[in-house]
């Protein structure tokens, strides 16, 4: 029996928790559209999102490690997808949308730079002056006006709910419409969900791709409360792991901990607010979807150890470094000589200006395209700054 729209818009009405955000109660979309007969909005963002450019572009795209020194290594679009599924997870034992999670997690870096947290340090710079560049704006920018696939509008016209969940770190939010409700504080509790699904993904996974690539030893991780408690308890159950196999599980368990920890304070804290609508949600001054304040401490130790021990790491951060290097280079090649940006880039000059369009051209580009593109209008010049040389800073040898 196929199913309409209509009839799972109703079976959301009927089932979800009365404070989720439901598909038939959005705000809509910049671009008014007829809504489609077998898709909830929600639906058509998450194919969207995943049917365009930006998002193929992620699996080229450093997560920790520069793309391409390691077939095992997170990339961008791996770390979407792990983000995604935690999503999902925790929206569906909380009774909330999980459409509306999972796109949200989808599109969350859709704006990352090549060469990751370093990429984007660097393009913040050179934009002094010129609006700076952050990765959640920039996902912004993506979604709404630098994917081109439809003949009458810019962008992929997402509706506002994904949208409104694209910016993190905001004190107040803007309401869907001009005369609407005032600016709020607090976005759905689908959009908090990916955030925070966000960070148990990269924290437990950039520690896993640390202990893979042996830049961090299990004696280092002694110190953290985050792996002790998981280490101890995998090897209470299964005494005979060892190595990788006893790594990998600790990791897993580590994930479980921190989504069901998740889940059950997040669910205090709903019944403690008393709210019956995705509205009151967004009156609250504090998000409702956290930690428990002891995983709290234990993961801001975790955020610590990780900067210390892997993101400043001389062999993740000579190559990001050498990386980011050639990545002013071409910056600055392109605002010497804009023809080099190709006819359908340089027509947004005039209206975005000179740098902000650059920034947007280089920003979209894969690891691999960037140091392609030097190498290519720097021949001469560096030769020794070659893709594979430079991938080679990175990459681990194995002797098995």
């Amino acid at each position: 029996m196929i199913r309409t729209r209509t009839e799972k818009e109703q079976w959301e009405r009927e089932t979800l928790a009365p404070h989720a955000q439901k598909s038939g109660d959005s705000a809509g979309r910049v671009h008014a559209e007829p809504p489609h007969p077998h898709r909830t909005a929600y639906e058509r963002d998450r194919a969207r999102i995943i049917h365009s450019r930006a998002f193929r572009r992620l699996e080229y795209k450093t997560q920790v490690f520069l793309s391409g020194t390691g077939d095992h290594l997170r990339t961008r679009l791996t770390h979407t997808i792990e983000v995604a599924s935690i999503s999902r997870t925790i929206a569906r034992a909380l009774g909330l949308n999980e459409d509306l999670a999972e796109a949200i997690a989808l599109a969350h870096d859709l704006g990352h730079a090549p060469f990751g947290h370093s990429g984007e340090a660097v393009l913040d710079e050179l934009m002094r002056g010129h609006g700076g560049f952050e990765h959640n704006i920039q996902s912004l920018r993506i979604v709404e006006l630098i994917e081109r696939k439809y003949p009458r509008f810019a962008g992929l016209n997402l509706s506002w709910e994904v949208r409104e969940g694209l910016q993190k770190h905001q004190k107040f939010y803007d309401p869907p419409m001009p005369g609407g409700r005032q600016k709020y504080t607090s976005p759905s509790l689908e959009a908090q969900i990916a955030n925070l699904a966000d960070e148990i993904t990269y924290y437990s996974h950039d520690l896993d791709d640390g202990l893979d690539f042996q830049l961090i030893t299990p004696k280092l991780l002694e110190e953290l409360e985050v792996w002790q408690h998981s280490h101890q308890e995998v090897r209470r159950h299964f005494p005979r792991l060892r190595g990788k196999e006893l790594h990998s599980y600790v990791i897993r368990c580590i994930i479980d901990r921190q989504v069901q920890d998740v889940i059950t304070t997040s669910d205090e804290f709903l019944r403690d607010a008393g709210v019956r609508s995705a509205e009151e949600v967004r009156r609250q001054k504090k998000p409702l979807i956290r930690y428990s304040l002891s995983l709290l401490k234990a993961n801001q130790a975790l955020r610590k150890f990780l900067y210390k021990n892997l993101y400043y790491h001389p062999r993740v951060a000579t190559a990001n470094r050498r990386a980011c290097g050639l990545l002013k280079n071409v910056f600055q090649l392109y605002l010497k000589k804009p023809s080099l940006l190709g006819e359908t880039t340089a027509k947004r000059v005039r209206k975005d200006g000179l740098h902000r369009t650059v920034c947007d051209y280089l920003s979209g580009m894969t690891d691999r395209y960037l140091l392609e593109e030097h190498e290519r209008l720097f021949a001469d010049e560096d030769a020794a700054a070659s893709v594979p040389k430079l991938l080679d800073l990175g990459r681990k040898r194995r002797n098995e």
